[in-house]
Protein backbone atom coordinates (compact mmCIF):
# COMPACT_ATOMS: atom_id res chain seq x y z
CA UNK A 1 0.00 0.00 0.00
CA UNK A 2 2.94 2.32 -0.30
CA UNK A 3 2.62 5.17 -2.86
CA UNK A 4 5.51 7.44 -3.84
CA UNK A 5 4.77 10.83 -3.67
CA UNK A 6 4.72 12.11 -7.10
CA UNK A 7 7.72 14.33 -8.39
CA UNK A 8 6.73 18.19 -9.65
CA UNK A 9 6.25 17.08 -13.34
CA UNK A 10 3.24 15.26 -12.40
CA UNK A 11 0.24 14.15 -15.18
CA UNK A 12 -3.04 15.73 -13.50
CA UNK A 13 -6.14 14.13 -14.36
CA UNK A 14 -8.31 15.26 -17.11
CA UNK A 15 -9.87 18.52 -14.62
CA UNK A 16 -8.95 20.35 -17.28
CA UNK A 17 -11.27 19.11 -19.70
CA UNK A 18 -13.63 21.03 -22.22
CA UNK A 19 -17.29 20.85 -20.70
CA UNK A 20 -18.65 17.45 -22.25
CA UNK A 21 -22.49 17.58 -23.82
CA UNK A 22 -23.09 14.41 -21.09
CA UNK A 23 -21.92 13.37 -17.71
CA UNK A 24 -22.33 10.54 -15.17
CA UNK A 25 -20.96 11.55 -11.83
CA UNK A 26 -21.14 8.99 -8.91
CA UNK A 27 -20.44 9.35 -5.41
CA UNK A 28 -19.77 5.83 -3.13
CA UNK A 29 -18.66 4.68 0.49
CA UNK A 30 -16.03 1.78 0.17
CA UNK A 31 -17.23 -1.34 1.90
CA UNK A 32 -15.07 -2.98 4.71
CA UNK A 33 -12.66 -5.17 3.22
CA UNK A 34 -12.73 -2.99 -0.48
CA UNK A 35 -10.09 -1.45 -0.23
CA UNK A 36 -7.67 -3.26 -2.80
CA UNK A 37 -10.95 -3.56 -5.73
CA UNK A 38 -10.52 0.24 -5.24
CA UNK A 39 -7.08 0.70 -5.21
CA UNK A 40 -6.81 -1.47 -8.28
CA UNK A 41 -9.66 0.17 -10.23
CA UNK A 42 -8.11 3.59 -9.07
CA UNK A 43 -4.87 2.59 -10.71
CA UNK A 44 -6.15 0.81 -14.11
CA UNK A 45 -8.16 3.66 -14.29
CA UNK A 46 -6.53 5.73 -17.30
CA UNK A 47 -6.19 2.47 -19.34
CA UNK A 48 -10.07 1.82 -19.00
CA UNK A 49 -11.21 4.96 -20.39
CA UNK A 50 -8.34 4.43 -22.95
CA UNK A 51 -10.17 1.20 -24.20
CA UNK A 52 -14.12 2.53 -24.06
CA UNK A 53 -12.86 5.12 -25.32
CA UNK A 54 -11.01 4.05 -28.15
CA UNK A 55 -13.02 3.74 -31.55
CA UNK A 56 -14.19 7.33 -30.57
CA UNK A 57 -11.13 9.46 -29.97
CA UNK A 58 -13.30 12.91 -31.12
CA UNK A 59 -15.94 12.08 -28.26
CA UNK A 60 -13.92 13.03 -25.66
CA UNK A 61 -14.15 9.96 -22.85
CA UNK A 62 -12.57 11.49 -19.69
CA UNK A 63 -12.94 10.37 -15.79
CA UNK A 64 -12.12 11.94 -12.71
CA UNK A 65 -11.53 10.25 -9.75
CA UNK A 66 -11.58 11.58 -6.33
CA UNK A 67 -11.13 9.99 -2.74
CA UNK A 68 -12.58 11.41 0.48
CA UNK A 69 -10.55 12.21 3.49
CA UNK A 70 -12.13 9.23 5.39
CA UNK A 71 -11.26 6.93 2.88
CA UNK A 72 -7.29 8.03 2.34
CA UNK A 73 -5.26 6.19 4.87
CA UNK A 74 -7.35 3.18 4.23
CA UNK A 75 -6.31 3.47 0.27
CA UNK A 76 -2.69 4.94 1.05
CA UNK A 77 0.37 4.62 3.05
CA UNK A 78 2.24 7.80 3.33
CA UNK A 79 1.24 11.73 4.01
CA UNK A 80 -2.20 13.13 3.07
CA UNK A 81 -3.37 16.00 1.36
CA UNK A 82 -2.68 18.67 3.25
CA UNK A 83 -6.47 20.23 3.41
CA UNK A 84 -8.03 17.10 3.09
CA UNK A 85 -11.14 17.01 5.15
CA UNK A 86 -14.92 15.50 5.57
CA UNK A 87 -17.21 18.32 4.01
CA UNK A 88 -18.17 20.97 6.55
CA UNK A 89 -22.15 20.91 7.28
CA UNK A 90 -23.45 24.47 6.90
CA UNK A 91 -26.70 25.26 9.02
CA UNK A 92 -28.21 28.94 8.36
CA UNK A 93 -30.97 30.80 9.27
CA UNK A 94 -33.05 30.13 6.54
CA UNK A 95 -30.79 27.47 4.09
CA UNK A 96 -28.72 24.27 4.91
CA UNK A 97 -25.96 22.65 3.24
CA UNK A 98 -25.69 19.13 4.40
CA UNK A 99 -22.45 16.66 4.83
CA UNK A 100 -23.09 13.14 3.54
CA UNK A 101 -21.46 10.27 3.24
CA UNK A 102 -18.23 9.88 0.12
CA UNK A 103 -15.58 8.07 -0.30
CA UNK A 104 -14.77 7.87 -4.08
CA UNK A 105 -15.72 10.26 -6.52
CA UNK A 106 -16.09 9.16 -9.90
CA UNK A 107 -16.76 12.30 -12.97
CA UNK A 108 -17.24 10.53 -16.19
CA UNK A 109 -17.64 13.02 -19.14
CA UNK A 110 -17.63 12.72 -23.05
CA UNK A 111 -19.91 13.96 -25.91
CA UNK A 112 -21.57 10.78 -25.92
CA UNK A 113 -24.08 8.66 -23.90
CA UNK A 114 -23.15 5.51 -24.53
CA UNK A 115 -19.81 6.06 -24.07
CA UNK A 116 -20.25 7.28 -20.50
CA UNK A 117 -22.74 4.54 -19.55
CA UNK A 118 -20.09 2.39 -20.66
CA UNK A 119 -17.14 3.66 -18.59
CA UNK A 120 -19.65 3.33 -15.42
CA UNK A 121 -20.77 -0.15 -16.17
CA UNK A 122 -17.13 -1.34 -16.21
CA UNK A 123 -16.28 0.49 -12.62
CA UNK A 124 -18.97 -0.73 -11.22
CA UNK A 125 -18.57 -4.27 -12.25
CA UNK A 126 -15.43 -4.04 -10.93
CA UNK A 127 -16.16 -2.20 -8.04
CA UNK A 128 -19.18 -4.74 -7.11
CA UNK A 129 -19.20 -5.42 -3.42
CA UNK A 130 -16.48 -3.08 -2.67
CA UNK A 131 -18.23 -0.12 -2.57
CA UNK A 132 -21.68 1.16 -2.15
CA UNK A 133 -23.63 3.90 -4.22
CA UNK A 134 -24.46 6.81 -2.41
CA UNK A 135 -25.72 8.72 -5.68
CA UNK A 136 -25.60 8.04 -9.11
CA UNK A 137 -26.70 11.20 -11.25
CA UNK A 138 -26.79 11.10 -14.99
CA UNK A 139 -26.27 14.91 -16.09
CA UNK A 140 -26.40 16.84 -19.33
CA UNK A 141 -25.80 19.99 -21.25
CA UNK A 142 -29.15 22.15 -22.04
CA UNK A 143 -29.00 24.26 -24.71
CA UNK A 144 -26.53 27.07 -24.66
CA UNK A 145 -24.91 26.16 -21.26
CA UNK A 146 -27.92 27.24 -19.49
CA UNK A 147 -29.09 25.39 -16.02
CA UNK A 148 -32.53 24.46 -16.17
CA UNK A 149 -33.12 28.21 -14.35
CA UNK A 150 -32.69 29.11 -17.50
CA UNK A 151 -29.32 31.17 -16.98
CA UNK A 152 -26.13 30.36 -18.64
CA UNK A 153 -23.81 28.56 -16.17
CA UNK A 154 -20.01 28.82 -15.93
CA UNK A 155 -19.41 32.31 -17.22
CA UNK A 156 -16.67 33.16 -14.81
CA UNK A 157 -14.48 30.02 -15.33
CA UNK A 158 -11.01 30.92 -15.58
CA UNK A 159 -9.53 29.37 -18.85
CA UNK A 160 -6.06 28.26 -20.35
CA UNK A 161 -3.14 28.73 -17.55
CA UNK A 162 -5.53 30.64 -15.02
CA UNK A 163 -7.79 27.34 -15.31
CA UNK A 164 -5.12 24.99 -14.09
CA UNK A 165 -3.57 27.76 -11.41
CA UNK A 166 -7.70 27.62 -9.91
CA UNK A 167 -7.95 24.32 -10.14
CA UNK A 168 -4.00 22.40 -9.82
CA UNK A 169 -2.20 22.05 -6.16
CA UNK A 170 1.16 23.68 -6.86
CA UNK A 171 3.64 25.13 -3.93
CA UNK A 172 1.65 25.20 -1.35
CA UNK A 173 1.52 21.10 -0.83
CA UNK A 174 4.55 20.14 -3.03
CA UNK A 175 3.91 16.75 -2.37
CA UNK A 176 0.97 16.31 -4.67
CA UNK A 177 1.70 19.04 -7.06
CA UNK A 178 -0.51 18.54 -10.05
CA UNK A 179 -3.77 17.49 -7.46
CA UNK A 180 -6.25 19.33 -6.15
CA UNK A 181 -9.85 19.38 -4.56
CA UNK A 182 -13.32 18.49 -5.57
CA UNK A 183 -16.22 19.99 -4.07
CA UNK A 184 -19.34 18.59 -4.64
CA UNK A 185 -22.70 19.34 -4.29
CA UNK A 186 -26.73 18.41 -5.70
CA UNK A 187 -29.18 20.87 -5.83
CA UNK A 188 -33.04 20.38 -6.66
CA UNK A 189 -34.56 23.32 -7.87
CA UNK A 190 -38.46 24.51 -7.01
CA UNK A 191 -38.98 25.25 -10.73
CA UNK A 192 -42.75 26.18 -10.24
CA UNK A 193 -41.81 28.71 -8.07
CA UNK A 194 -39.63 30.13 -10.13
CA UNK A 195 -41.03 30.40 -12.96
CA UNK A 196 -43.74 31.87 -11.26
CA UNK A 197 -41.25 35.15 -11.08
CA UNK A 198 -41.22 37.78 -13.85
CA UNK A 199 -37.80 37.53 -15.42
CA UNK A 200 -36.70 41.19 -14.44
CA UNK A 201 -37.31 39.60 -10.67
CA UNK A 202 -35.13 36.51 -11.94
CA UNK A 203 -32.32 38.45 -13.02
CA UNK A 204 -31.92 40.21 -9.71
CA UNK A 205 -31.39 36.79 -8.22
CA UNK A 206 -28.97 35.98 -10.62
CA UNK A 207 -27.33 39.18 -11.16
CA UNK A 208 -27.11 38.67 -15.05
CA UNK A 209 -29.81 38.90 -17.55
CA UNK A 210 -31.29 36.20 -18.99
CA UNK A 211 -31.33 36.48 -22.81
CA UNK A 212 -27.88 38.20 -22.80
CA UNK A 213 -26.02 36.70 -19.85
CA UNK A 214 -25.31 40.30 -19.19
CA UNK A 215 -23.99 41.22 -15.51
CA UNK A 216 -26.46 43.79 -13.61
CA UNK A 217 -25.60 45.77 -10.82
CA UNK A 218 -27.60 44.05 -8.59
CA UNK A 219 -25.89 43.43 -5.07
CA UNK A 220 -26.69 40.51 -3.28
CA UNK A 221 -27.38 38.65 -6.14
CA UNK A 222 -26.07 35.04 -6.75
CA UNK A 223 -22.93 36.05 -8.86
CA UNK A 224 -22.53 39.23 -6.45
CA UNK A 225 -22.27 36.88 -3.28
CA UNK A 226 -20.16 34.47 -5.02
CA UNK A 227 -17.38 37.22 -6.00
CA UNK A 228 -14.34 36.00 -3.89
CA UNK A 229 -11.74 38.79 -3.55
CA UNK A 230 -8.23 38.31 -2.07
CA UNK A 231 -6.32 40.18 0.56
CA UNK A 232 -4.46 41.69 -2.21
CA UNK A 233 -8.18 42.80 -4.02
CA UNK A 234 -8.17 40.02 -6.98
CA UNK A 235 -10.88 37.55 -7.66
CA UNK A 236 -10.23 34.06 -6.14
CA UNK A 237 -11.06 31.70 -8.81
CA UNK A 238 -12.33 27.84 -8.83
CA UNK A 239 -13.12 25.74 -12.11
CA UNK A 240 -16.72 24.87 -12.08
CA UNK A 241 -18.25 21.78 -13.44
CA UNK A 242 -22.04 22.06 -13.01
CA UNK A 243 -24.48 20.18 -15.04
CA UNK A 244 -28.33 20.18 -15.28
CA UNK A 245 -29.40 16.81 -14.69
CA UNK A 246 -34.03 15.94 -13.88
CA UNK A 247 -36.47 13.59 -13.85
CA UNK A 248 -39.55 15.39 -15.25
CA UNK A 249 -42.03 12.37 -14.39
CA UNK A 250 -40.96 12.40 -10.74
CA UNK A 251 -41.18 16.33 -10.78
CA UNK A 252 -36.91 16.22 -10.54
CA UNK A 253 -35.25 18.81 -11.68
CA UNK A 254 -31.89 20.44 -10.61
CA UNK A 255 -27.96 21.36 -11.12
CA UNK A 256 -25.30 19.18 -9.83
CA UNK A 257 -22.39 21.59 -9.07
CA UNK A 258 -18.46 20.30 -8.76
CA UNK A 259 -15.96 23.21 -7.82
CA UNK A 260 -12.38 21.98 -8.45
CA UNK A 261 -10.13 23.78 -6.64
CA UNK A 262 -6.40 23.97 -5.37
CA UNK A 263 -7.71 24.70 -1.74
CA UNK A 264 -10.68 23.60 -0.48
CA UNK A 265 -10.68 26.75 1.35
CA UNK A 266 -11.62 29.22 -1.44
CA UNK A 267 -15.34 27.00 -2.43
CA UNK A 268 -15.91 26.87 1.69
CA UNK A 269 -15.82 30.54 2.10
CA UNK A 270 -17.96 30.78 -0.98
CA UNK A 271 -20.61 28.39 0.47
CA UNK A 272 -20.17 30.39 4.13
CA UNK A 273 -21.47 33.22 2.54
CA UNK A 274 -24.03 31.63 0.25
CA UNK A 275 -25.48 29.71 3.19
CA UNK A 276 -24.93 32.27 6.31
CA UNK A 277 -24.44 34.74 4.73
CA UNK A 278 -21.73 37.90 5.07
CA UNK A 279 -21.24 41.26 7.13
CA UNK A 280 -22.41 43.29 3.53
CA UNK A 281 -25.62 40.50 2.66
CA UNK A 282 -27.80 38.25 3.33
CA UNK A 283 -27.31 34.67 2.01
CA UNK A 284 -27.43 33.87 -1.51
CA UNK A 285 -31.57 34.72 -2.72
CA UNK A 286 -31.21 31.69 -5.19
CA UNK A 287 -31.01 29.56 -2.45
CA UNK A 288 -35.11 30.41 -2.00
CA UNK A 289 -35.11 28.31 -5.16
CA UNK A 290 -32.51 25.66 -4.78
CA UNK A 291 -32.03 23.11 -2.27
CA UNK A 292 -28.39 21.27 -1.90
CA UNK A 293 -29.20 17.92 -0.89
CA UNK A 294 -25.72 16.39 -1.10
CA UNK A 295 -22.40 17.59 0.11
CA UNK A 296 -18.99 15.92 0.21
CA UNK A 297 -15.42 16.73 -0.19
CA UNK A 298 -12.53 15.25 -2.30
CA UNK A 299 -9.18 15.27 -3.23
CA UNK A 300 -8.30 14.55 -6.88
CA UNK A 301 -4.61 12.45 -6.78
CA UNK A 302 -2.37 13.35 -9.81
CA UNK A 303 -2.89 10.77 -12.82
CA UNK A 304 0.49 9.23 -12.26
CA UNK A 305 0.01 8.86 -8.39
CA UNK A 306 -2.70 6.75 -8.76
CA UNK A 307 -0.90 4.80 -11.79
CA UNK A 308 1.68 3.69 -9.15
CA UNK A 309 1.89 0.50 -7.82
CA UNK A 310 0.10 1.06 -4.40
CA UNK A 311 -1.30 4.22 -5.41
Amino acid sequence: MTSPLPSEETLPQPVLNPPASVAVFLVATIAPGGESAVREVLGSLAGLVRSVGFPSPEDGLGCVAGVGSRAWGRLFDGPRPAELHPFRELAGPRHHAPSTPGDLFLHIRAARTDLCFALAAELMRRLRGAVTVRDETRAFSSFDSRNLLGFVDGTENPVGPAAADAALAGAEDPGFRGGGYALVQKYLHDVDAWDALAVEAQEKVIGRTRLTNLELDAPGSHKDVNTLLGPDGAEQKILRSAMPFGRPGHGEFGTYFVAYARTPAIPETMLRKMFLGGPCSGPDPLLDYSRAVTGSLFFIPPADFLAKPGG
